[in-house]
């Protein structure tokens, strides 16, 4: 398998979970283990489940932990979508 760090779907999800980190920073002291807690596992756990399928044997395994990041993506987007609706994640 390719090493993790050469897929680009993992460059992504890599910027896409520095940038969840950043957001959440400023989020409540209330929300430390409520949304901002969430957001930070869904968006860590899309990375690690794209490097830890990479070095499954054979293709169905990489796919299923493909499957399992896709599904953590979803939660991801959902959480902001809240955080949003909220307001505790600005606009824009």
């Amino acid at each position: 398998m390719t090493p993790y760090e050469r897929l680009t779907a993992w460059k992504l999800a890599h910027q896409l979970a520095l940038e969840t980190y950043r957001i959440t920073t400023d989020f409540p002291a209330t929300e430390r283990f409520g949304l901002t807690s969430q957001l930070r596992r869904a968006a860590s756990s899309v990375v690690a489940n794209i490097a830890e399928g990479s070095a499954k044997r054979g293709k169905a395994e990489f796919r299923r932990f493909l499957d399992i990041s896709l599904g953590s993506l979803l939660e991801l987007q959902y959480t902001l979508l809240l955080s949003r609706d909220l307001q505790i994640l600005a606009n824009g």
